[in-house]
């Protein structure tokens, strides 16, 4: 793939130094990491017994309850062995810890349970807090000192998520690439785009929907244009979510129309957590991305959409564009 003017590709080539975090806050964020995956496999392999543990009733809600915080400590603990000088982990442990103790807190003032396990175990969160507050503000001055991270508004390398995928589509590249270029065409095929409003120089106004019914916006500008050929974006500084792109168009062999090939980077929110948490409920980013670009397909070649028959997909019920009968080059 061709490289980008480097002006624009700071934002994750010169992340390097992000990696030169102090030993000391190394061997806190393996510890830390290694305590959430600990308890993370208790509460999700006997959630009833930690629920005692802490002195919480034994009844289904509680149980549940132990499962969601359980699969949580595991995804923050494996994102911080992963990537141990990354502050949004740590941040998101502070997050989880002050969840936590909110929830023991009710425990105690409903006077359920046993009130002296419960107490203790807030005592417990608590002193826990302190040193994954130690952790984020060590991390998180590295991080600045370094002068890496989102100043060009592109992705930091240890948070980002990256897509690629291609698709054939039998129009000529000029009128494919002549759609794309309107980006507020994007939203007829991108599912989890609401909208994207352009403002001329090459400047426009995206807004996504997240999880837990939000919506996320960012400002973005076009870094390259080649008519026909490719278009390459990338978000502003201060975005909600982090993201570069770029798609090309050639010509497919045989004359059979255009390939497109799509290549995205993005910070999801909450970083690698919120990633790793939306894959648990089925939101996986390169099936997402083979989605849209199905519906891309159909919209350049019949105007519209085809729905095929709802599905359970993770949490949701979705309507997927209906398949081709032969699948048109996809990876």
């Amino acid at each position: 793939m061709e490289r980008q003017p480097h002006q624009h590709t700071n934002g994750w080539q010169d992340g390097q130094s992000q990696h030169q975090g102090s030993a000391a806050g190394n061997g806190l964020a393996r510890g830390l990491a290694l305590l959430s995956l600990g308890l993370g496999l208790a509460q999700v392999a006997a959630p009833a017994g930690v629920a005692k543990l802490i002195g919480l009733d034994e009844d289904d809600r509680n149980e549940k309850l132990m499962r969601a915080i359980g699969l949580r400590e595991l995804a923050m603990g494996i994102g911080m062995l992963t990537q141990p000088t990354t502050p949004g982990w740590a941040w998101s442990r502070v997050a989880g810890d002050a969840m936590d103790l909110a929830l023991l807190a009710a425990a105690v003032d409903e006077g359920k349970g046993g009130r002296e396990k419960t107490i203790a175990a807030m005592a417990s969160v608590a002193g826990i807090s302190v040193l994954d507050i130690r952790l984020a503000t060590q991390l998180a001055a590295a991080e600045g000192a370094s002068g890496a991270g989102l100043e060009l508004g592109g992705p930091t390398p240890d948070s980002s998520v990256q897509v690629t995928r291609a698709i054939t589509v039998n129009k000529p590249p000029q009128e494919v690439y002549r759609f794309w270029r309107d980006f507020q065409n994007l939203p007829r095929f991108m599912l989890h785009l609401e909208s994207v409003e352009t403002s001329g120089n090459g400047r426009s106004r995206w807004t996504a929907k997240a999880p837990a019914g939000r919506t996320v916006s960012w400002d973005a500008e076009i870094v390259q244009d080649r008519p026909n050929s490719l278009i390459a974006w990338r978000s502003l500084p201060g975005a909600d979510v982090a993201n570069l792109g770029t798609v090309r168009f050639a010509s497919a062999p045989g004359d059979r129309g255009t390939e497109v090939h799509v290549d995205l980077r993005y910070d999801p929110p909450a970083g690698k957590l919120g990633a790793t948490i939306a894959k648990l409920f089925g939101e996986e980013p390169s099936l997402q991305m083979r989605q849209d670009l199905f519906r891309f397909k159909q919209v350049m070649e019949t105007g519209d959409v085809v729905r095929s028959d709802a599905t359970l997909q993770g949490s949701r019920l979705r309507q997927h564009p209906a398949q081709p009968s032969a699948e048109p080059v996809l990876r």
